[in-house]
């Protein structure tokens, strides 16, 4: 069984051209509020387009560890019915 941070990395490009920006920053208040992103990270990664946001947030969330990347995924989930209904990362 793989662990969530090699499912992330697996995923990582399609993640990067079908996340819409809308549910990155959605993303990322859940990723605030969970304490998995600083507001300096949140900001940072708000600041740029869609793609570089998106590669900045599955690769600093793969970063930190199962127990992140497990929350990324669930979030995203929660998020966007459609990626997860496509069989993205599960």
């Amino acid at each position: 069984i793989l662990q969530a941070e090699e499912r992330l990395l697996l995923a990582r490009t399609e993640f990067i051209q079908r996340v819409s920006d809308t549910v990155l920053n959605q993303l990322l208040d859940k990723l605030l509020e969970r304490g998995v992103f600083s507001d300096e990270e949140m900001k940072s990664a708000r600041t740029k387009s869609t793609a570089d946001k998106a590669r900045d947030v599955i690769d600093s969330v793969r970063r930190k560890g199962s127990e992140a990347s497990s929350f990324l995924i669930a979030a995203l989930c929660q998020l966007d019915p459609l990626l997860r209904a496509l069989g993205f990362i599960f």
